[in-house]
């Protein structure tokens, strides 16, 4: 019988970009029993974090040491990036062969992503999604607010999740905004910048009425051990200034910060989360 993961070993590197998921992962991590060695990512985590170890971007060297010392093969990376510019990165001797290996793969995030994977893993560790340790931190499929999607709203999130995958399959991005027509994919700008348009384009119209759903969705064949989307409370803030009915997820592989926050601001905004 197969041994799940969380029998196999509990200790965990856990390395960390920006933004709050690095909190909500560590704690989640240690409520259910790992020792998680936290390593902050330089210029990127939330000095709140307090991490075990900073590093560079291209300073593996250091990390792996460290971990190799602590018997830690198990690694999770988790919290934003950004797009890297891979000028700006100045690997040490370790990180060199991945390093090389990304330059000759530049075809997209996702596969500069598996590159970073296969290269890491070919020098002894395991590169773990935080889903798969921490399950709760998704949503099941259904309906998670009160509020529910009509009919007309059905409609719209099919198509929002046919843009989705379409964009998803060409790597441009997890973000889409659809209303009667496609309002805008997320792109090199990110997902906070995309809601700026789709506001101006809002305002532009006459309706006030909300119409339309924000779909972040995981690409069709992307690798689900790093860069998983997610949502939060901004989110859901972003949506009801841009009028929009509601927020369409993947079940299971879209992470959620702060569930119980982001469903008490849906439900207070009157907004619907679907997970499908």
């Amino acid at each position: 019988m197969k041994k799940n993961v969380k029998t196999l070993d509990k200790k965990v590197a856990l390395f960390c970009g920006a933004l709050q998921l690095p909190f909500v992962a560590r704690d989640c991590l240690i409520a259910q029993g790992y020792d998680v060695y936290t390593i902050g990512l330089k210029n990127f985590f939330d000095p709140a974090l307090k991490p075990d170890l900073v590093i560079r971007l291209g300073g593996g060297g250091t990390a792996a040491r460290e971990c190799k010392r602590r018997g830690i093969k198990n690694l999770v990376f988790v919290g934003a990036l950004g797009h890297v510019n891979l000028s700006d990165v100045r690997p040490d001797v370790w990180s060199m062969s991945v390093f090389m290996r990304v330059l000759a793969n530049q075809k997209g995030d996702d596969s500069m992503l598996c590159t970073v994977i296969n290269g890491i893993e070919s020098k002894g560790f395991k590169i773990l999604g935080i889903q798969e340790l921490c399950p709760e931190l998704t949503f099941s499929p259904g309906v998670q607010t009160r509020e529910k999607p009509t009919k007309d709203d059905q409609k719209i999130i099919d198509r929002a999740v046919q843009v989705s995958k379409m964009i998803g399959a060409e790597d441009i991005g997890h973000s889409t905004v659809v209303d009667r027509q496609v309002l805008a994919v997320e792109a090199a700008e990110g997902t906070a910048e995309m809601f700026k348009r789709v506001i101006a384009i809002k305002n532009r119209g006459r309706a006030r009425k909300p119409s339309g759903v924000f779909a972040k969705m995981t690409k069709p064949k992307q690798n689900l051990r790093i860069d998983l989307p997610a949502i939060g409370v901004d989110t859901v803030r972003d949506v009801v200034a841009a009028r929009l009915r509601g927020i369409v997820v993947n079940a299971g592989t879209c992470l959620v910060i702060d569930r119980a926050a982001v469903l008490a601001t849906a439900d207070k905004a009157g907004i619907f989360i679907v997970a499908l």
